[in-house]
């Protein structure tokens, strides 16, 4: 049976009239492209004088979008999520840093992350993002030689970036939790791909502990999905999957444009829609090989997720299969399914306001691009203080 996810008083039950309002002020600010544009300029400009931004910045935006700047911080968090029958995914957020002491210094929160998971029975998963612990242009280099380095430098930094993945999994095994590998640009995404297959292998005899994440709106994806089903029945381990409809389109067509090759991505969004849901009937109808996880803020693929549990006899609270949005968004979706007694957890980013600062400017405009996605937003907020008004 659907889950009706126009309840906007259980969708918003744990915010305060204060919080909408400041969420619908949030959402107002993103709907404009021009304010996004000018936001993003100023903040870059701020970020490369070490201008203070922190004051403007935590009350607003990263109070919307992001549970603290420390794990500790993010027990508020975890805690309101928690009363809700929701779990958290701690994401430590920082992008674009290259060099061998902060991949270290990430991988080593990423650790604390998996050792916070161990001991709060809320936190079902961890989660990391491949760039972070590994230089992106080694990333790029084994990608187009498909990990076969040449010279020293490059296959260090490679082999480096294989142990710190296995120091994440090996942690997450040995305290029995999963761990969401983050899906990233296509001309690195296949380096990523195979070592992520090797720590599978090596990992997830039992379980799912390692969890790769697909992009569905690459063309390419559902087949990549089937050929890791007959490679993982054949070699013997699980495979977790976090589906994803994609994040870097725009990015992805210029470079295929730019470089002159097969543009990776779906020609339109039906194509997307169409091969995100297949892949969810893949996965569901195959559950003695998959662990997966619908990282969607689409209500269609939610409640179609919802129709194949049923018409595959899988009980809802099932650990195999979760539903998961980002902190701040689709709340209506989020609240609804566990309210009807779905496995649902929000990604909670966290980390230095000034850290995070790529993250939220890249929140802001996906907010702005994705069709249909603030203004939603705004129209749940409007009708649930109109609800609250009455009442």
């Amino acid at each position: 049976m659907a889950v009706d996810f126009s309840n906007t008083e259980v969708a918003f039950k744990s915010k305060s009239d204060r919080e909408l309002k400041k969420a619908y002020w949030l959402f107002k600010m993103v709907a404009s492209p021009t304010v996004v544009n000018v936001g993003e300029s100023l903040t870059n400009f701020a970020l490369a004088c070490r201008l203070p931004i922190r004051w403007a910045v935590k009350p607003t935006i990263f109070s919307q979008f992001c549970g603290g700047e420390t794990i500790d911080e993010c027990d508020l968090k975890i805690k309101q999520l928690e009363e809700n029958n929701i779990g958290t995914i701690l994401d430590y957020s920082l992008e674009g840093k290259n060099t061998d002491d902060s991949l270290n210094a990430t991988t080593a929160e990423v650790l604390e992350t998996i050792k916070k998971a161990k001991d709060t029975p809320s936190i079902p998963f961890a989660v990391f993002k491949p760039s972070g612990i590994g230089k992106f242009e080694v990333l790029e280099m084994a990608n187009e030689s498909e990990g076969k380095l040449i010279d020293e430098e490059s296959k260090l930094d490679y082999s480096l970036f294989e142990e710190r993945m296995d120091r994440i999994f090996s942690l997450g095994h040995e305290l029995g939790v999963s761990v969401f590998v983050d899906a990233e640009d296509s001309w690195i995404q296949d380096s990523i791909d195979r070592v992520t297959e090797r720590m599978m292998e090596k990992y997830n005899k039992d379980r799912a502990i390692v969890v790769t994440t697909v992009q569905m709106y690459r063309w390419d994806r559902l087949d990549y999905l089937r050929d890791l089903y007959q490679r993982a029945k054949e070699k013997g381990f699980k495979v977790g999957v976090k589906l994803v409809r994609g994040a870097y389109m725009e990015k992805e067509r210029e470079r295929a444009a730019e470089k002159g090759y097969q543009d990776p991505i779906q020609a339109n969004k039906e194509a997307t829609d169409r091969d995100y849901d297949l892949a969810l009937k893949y996965c569901i109808e195959r559950l003695d090989v998959f662990e997966v996880c619908a990282g969607s803020h689409n209500e269609k693929s939610a409640n179609v997720l919802v129709d194949l549990l049923e018409e595959n006899n899988i009980h809802k609270a099932d650990n195999r299969v979760y539903f998961a949005q980002l902190l701040g968004m689709s709340d209506h979706i989020s609240f609804n399914l566990a309210a009807n007694g779905y496995n649902v957890a929000k990604y909670v980013p966290y980390g230095p306001v000034r850290d995070v600062m790529p993250y939220l400017i890249r929140r802001a405009q996906e907010n702005t691009s994705v069709a249909g996605q603030t203004g939603r937003e705004l129209k749940l907020i409007s009708q649930e203080l109109e609800r609250r008004k009455k009442s």
